[in-house]
């Protein structure tokens, strides 16, 4: 099988960003059968059209042919030209080394960030007691309606709260910060990999000779269903060990909920009709998260952490216990 490494032997000047792009409208597996010289790579390059080549339409082309999906495509090439693993091994290993470099960190500081919130729900409270006090004293003297000492109460309580967020650097917003990266890195990773699946990569050869058991063409959908069906089964675990932590959810949290199971069942079909390399990369992502997740439970992890509110001492036989009690009737 011709690799990219015996091209870029074949072709100097070529570099791999511009193998990775390459296009070619006459000849879509030119650049598997040959090298081209650079001009021509670049004048068929998703970021270096021709005058006459149309760009990709709507937004989802310009999101495909963006400069961080190009960046994830070089990080999954440059992964598997390193390590040497066969394709499926090289997209478990980037995203395990992915999700452990970037989003593990996020994820124990926002577990900090949330403890920190829920540690001040007593000052909170005591806080706005005698706020009540001194807003009904206050109300007396000047004589205030109702709505007036309730708006009164509310602006100073806001006032007091968010006072606390800066004492303690633990404004709520923060513990966000995992989602604000972790959704645009999961984006870009599954359109470099369908970028990658497609004929316009010149690696679309050895991601269909690249895949292992049932899964052997990384390039079209998974037809027996099983990595899809893992996909939406790890998923609704997460979310019911997330659940499983919420004491007296409100209305709104159980329809929340209830959406999230409805997501995690719909991306089953979605998972069935995309190449298996995205498939497997969503697979992993969700299997390293859940795993990321029992690890941020750990007292041992917890103490590293200096988390301010006190945590059961044996976490996994808590949830253990929880989940039969719940799902074994």
């Amino acid at each position: 099988m011709l690799r990219v490494g015996a091209l870029l032997r074949a072709a100097p000047g070529l570099r791999r960003t511009e193998l990775l792009r390459g296009r070619s409208s006459c000849c879509p597996r030119l650049l598997c059968c040959a090298p081209v010289p650079v001009a021509a790579s670049r004048g068929l390059s998703g970021t270096d059209r021709s005058p006459g080549e149309a760009p990709a339409p709507g937004w989802y082309g310009s999101l495909a042919d963006s400069a961080p999906v190009h960046l994830c495509e070089d990080l999954l090439v440059g992964v598997q030209q390193l390590s040497g693993l066969p394709w499926w091994m090289s997209i478990v290993a980037a995203t395990l080394t992915v999700r452990t470099a970037v989003t593990l960190p996020l994820a124990a500081y926002q577990l900090l960030i949330v403890c920190k919130v829920e540690a001040l729900q007593a000052e909170i409270s005591e806080l706005a007691k005698r706020l009540r006090y001194e807003v009904l004293v206050r109300a007396k003297e000047r004589g205030w309606t109702e709505k007036q000492s309730r708006f009164q109460f509310k602006k100073n309580l806001r006032r007091i709260v968010s006072q606390l967020y800066i004492r303690d650097n633990c404004h709520p917003f923060k513990a966000s910060l995992l989602v604000w990266v972790q959704l645009p890195l999961w984006i870009s990773l599954s359109l470099a990999l369908r970028n990658l699946s497609l004929n316009q990569s010149a690696l679309q050869e050895e991601l269909a000779a690249g895949g292992a058991l049932w899964f052997s063409d990384l390039t079209v959908p998974d037809s027996t269903w099983i990595l899809p069906v893992c996909l939406g089964l790890t998923n609704l675990l997460i979310v019911e060990v997330f659940s499983l932590q919420r004491v007296g959810v409100s209305g709104v949290q159980r329809l929340v909920l209830n959406g999230i199971r409805g997501f995690c069942v719909l991306m089953i079909p979605i998972a069935a009709v995309v190449p298996s390399s995205m498939a497997l990369y969503w697979f992993t992502s969700s299997l390293v998260g859940f795993s990321h997740n029992l690890i941020l439970r750990s007292p041992a992890v917890h103490k590293f952490l200096r988390l301010p509110t006190r945590r059961s001492e044996t976490p996994y036989r808590d949830l253990l216990s929880a989940f039969i009690s719940k799902y074994g009737k």
